[in-house]
């Protein structure tokens, strides 16, 4: 076994009901005046309310930025970091998806330092430190409250990453009670999306290590041991708890053994037509786990035992009972179905072949040949 490091985030607090203790995390942390940083459907649907209200009583300001949007422009990252250095901040909390927690992230780089958006992009670029930082998922999906990544959209159908330990939180808060109101297709998405973190962080090839291997098995294990029990209990807060656990697991596998080509792919149908996250992963995730197998049979393979059932070993057990969960999840399975134009398959191969910081990470190479072949398969049935 060669070396390896492995890093995550120093505190985590998983309680049902947690979020209304946020206050006492905060003093915690030393934050008196705290940005907080949601989305406007979270605060449509009553969530923040109670939070904020909580936060209020143990603070001496509490700002609240609710312009996150899905897929977050730089744009929405300088909006709040304006409000937030207006109001002289001295931490930030993220209550809501990925997006987010995101922004919060960099925003509570911003704050700290002088350092511009635009030269933080790229792998360990963030200069200096943080102001203190909480996250708190709304979904069980994304495992950005573990991850020390910050994906923002940088153009019309443009995204860059900020890669760097200084986005680690000093606090994650799982709270299950924040995912019950979620619809069903947005825990479908983001349940699949965290499977896909655990499977490629298994297969990871340049640093795939024994804590990434452990959290991606145990990650697996939870969310799809539970995904259709929340799906048909909206309501089971044990499910709702163990889907949480297995994102966050997930995150802090792909945190430290990164994702790949599924990723890779997933990214262009995203900036080009603004399918969910999630939902792009779920759907080049078959074909591309099909490309992988001669390479990572064994491992697919192994991550079999972690799945319900008496499942046989292997690559094709594996990418069936995915196939069948999308499908039972009421989620589109082609790239036809989710209306991506035949026509633009080039130009996503091309654009994928942009994501060489995930593609390195993918157990097969993938040239833009492959890529096209792999949005071809995908836009026609698995």
């Amino acid at each position: 076994m060669s070396g390896f490091s492995f890093n995550t985030v120093a505190q985590v607090v998983v309680s049902s009901g947690a979020a209304g203790d946020l206050g006492e995390y905060c003093r915690q942390l030393n934050m008196r005046r705290v940005l907080l940083v949601t989305d406007p459907g979270l605060v449509a649907a009553g969530l923040i309310a109670p939070v904020a209200d909580a936060l209020k009583e143990s603070l001496d300001a509490l700002v609240v930025f609710d312009g996150v949007t899905a897929d977050p422009a730089d744009s929405v990252v300088a909006e709040a970091a304006d409000i937030a250095s207006e109001n002289a901040v001295e931490g930030v909390i993220a209550v809501g998806g990925g997006s987010s927690m995101d922004v919060a992230k960099v925003v509570s780089v911003l704050l700290k330092g002088t350092q511009s958006l635009a030269s933080m992009y790229g792998v360990d670029q963030v200069q200096g430190d943080r102001l203190p930082l909480i996250l708190v998922p709304t979904t069980a999906g994304t495992g950005s409250e573990v991850t020390p990544v910050a994906v923002i959209t940088t153009g019309a159908t443009t995204k860059a990453g900020v890669s760097s330990r200084v986005l680690l939180p000093d606090i994650a808060v799982l709270d299950a009670e924040l995912t019950v109101g979620l619809p069903a297709a947005v825990t479908a998405m983001t349940g699949i999306d965290a499977m896909v973190h655990a499977i490629e962080a298994y297969t990871s090839r340049i640093k795939k290590n024994p804590l990434s291997d452990m959290l991606a098995q145990r990650a697996l294990k939870l969310l799809s041991h539970h995904l259709r029990r929340v799906l048909e209990d909206p309501t089971d807060l044990e499910a709702r708890e163990a889907m949480l656990l297995g994102s966050m697991m997930a995150g802090q596998a792909f945190a430290n053994a990164p994702v790949g080509a599924v990723h890779a792919l997933a990214y262009p149908l995203g900036g080009h037509y603004h399918i969910p996250h999630g939902l792009s992963n779920s759907l080049m995730l078959p074909t591309v786990l099909a490309f992988n197998a001669r390479e990572a049979e064994q491992y697919y393979a192994d991550l079999c035992r972690s799945l319900p059932g008496n499942i046989a070993p292997s690559s094709a057990s594996l990418i069936n009972w995915l196939v069948a969960l999308i499908a039972d999840s009421g989620l589109p399975g082609t790239l036809s179905e989710a209306q991506v134009p035949e026509k633009d398959l080039a130009m996503l191969a091309a654009d994928a072949m942009q994501q060489q910081r995930l593609l390195v990470n993918n157990p097969v190479p993938v040239e833009e040949a492959d890529a096209l072949q792999l949005y071809q398969t995908a836009w026609g049935a698995h």
